[in-house]
């Protein structure tokens, strides 16, 4: 059954952590997740990158430019002073790195990220960026030079895409029924779900405190995100609305094709 409906189930935050990290293959294994964003600068991007090449997942880069967490922090891989806040690591929110970083230096740390990624052996399937857009301009130019593709709609070279919906954010006790009337109400085209999955466990848990902004993101919704997309109800209702899971790498093949 060709119903035109295609859905892209994306993992964002590849190689954060092992938890992170953890999460992503379970949900790529066991479940509905079809393609990973991955966090180059980060202290767990070796072991993704090992990961991704073990299970053949189909991996883009998330462009980082900030770092959200109070105790697990990450430095750009360049030595561009704008890109970090006093402590040497990058800036905690998207309007903090938007009004320091310098563009050249945002050019020259996101081509980092993607030559370290390629080194380890990783095709770009697409480009995107972490938490939010902090040096639009950097990003076109970027992907120019690279000749890749985005999923964000404020650069220039994304790739036109019917919707993008975030699962993480929904509240907890909501989420499994948001995400079945979403499914339900696709349309056809080509749809982005952004999840964030993650096995819970102490490195988790222990990321930020919980009077930080974040607080929810570090355990809650990850949690909540994995349990869904290996929801065995989910899967079954995906194959009842003959949706089509792919990834971007397939959908170019397939229209080149």
């Amino acid at each position: 059954m060709d119903t035109g409906v295609r859905l892209i189930v994306r993992g964002d935050d590849f190689g954060m952590c092992h938890s992170v990290n953890e999460g992503i293959v379970k949900a790529f294994t066991e479940g509905i997740l079809t393609q990973v964003s991955t966090m180059v600068p980060c202290p767990w991007f070796t072991e993704a990158a090992a990961l991704a090449r073990a299970h053949g997942i189909p991996v883009g880069i998330h462009q980082t430019l900030t770092c959200e967490w109070d105790y697990l922090r990450w430095r750009p891989m360049t030595s561009g002073p704008s890109l970090t806040g006093p402590d040497g690591t990058f800036y905690r929110s998207v309007a903090e790195a938007h009004d320091a970083v310098v563009h050249e230096e945002a050019v020259a740390e996101l081509l980092a990220q993607a030559a370290q990624f390629t080194a380890e052996g990783l095709t770009i399937d697409y480009l995107d960026i972490h938490m939010g857009p902090v040096a639009a301009k950097a990003y076109t130019q970027v992907a120019d030079k690279l000749g890749e593709l985005y999923l964000y709609s404020d650069v220039a070279r994304s790739r036109g895409l019917t919707s993008v919906q975030g699962l993480s954010e929904r509240d907890t006790s909501g989420k499994r029924e948001w995400l079945l009337n979403y499914l339900v109400g696709l349309e056809p085209g080509l749809h982005v779900l952004v999840t964030h999955p993650a096995v819970a466990g102490p490195e988790i848990a222990s990321m930020t405190g919980p009077e930080s902004v974040p607080y929810r993101w570090a355990e809650e919704y990850r949690i909540a995100d994995l349990e869904l997309l290996t929801d065995p109800e989910v899967a079954a209702l995906i194959r009842e609305r003959g949706i089509e899971l792919t990834s971007v790498g397939e959908t170019i093949s397939s229209r080149a094709g």
